[in-house]
């Protein structure tokens, strides 16, 4: 059975979607911006405050299912700007400890809202019955 999973602590989706959607044990986590849930807007300062904010969204969505960021198994980032890529992978480094997911990084044309990153992830949840 599918679950839509919806977090008070991450923005809301931007379109018709869920923020995730968990299937048993798994947690398909929609792409997260850099964006202030209070506000609806980007945060300022660049990649780096962009990166921690989408990972902090990403992990209040993973939270609202029971998981948290040592559940993830695979992650995509998408950057704007692959020039980005080592300032985005350090702040990454800062969410994530070993064993770390698998994970995808890739340039992308655009982004919704003008943003310069967007994390998506799948997470394992251990499903007690």
């Amino acid at each position: 059975m599918k679950v839509a999973i919806t977090s008070p602590h991450a923005p809301k989706a931007i379109g018709p979607y869920s923020q995730a959607v968990q299937v048993g044990p798994w947690v398909f986590c929609s792409g997260q911006l850099g964006m202030d849930p209070e506000t609806g807007r980007l945060v300022p300062g660049g990649i780096e405050a962009q990166t921690r904010q989408a990972l902090t969204n990403l992990k209040h969505v993973l939270e609202a299912a029971g998981a948290s960021l040592d559940s993830v198994v695979k992650v995509t980032v998408f950057l704007k700007n692959m020039d980005d890529f080592a300032r985005m992978n350090a702040v990454y480094a800062e969410f994530f400890q070993e064993p770390y997911p698998a994970r995808a990084a890739v340039e992308v044309a655009a982004l919704p809202k003008g943003a310069l990153v967007e994390i998506e992830a799948v997470a394992y949840v251990d499903v007690v019955g």
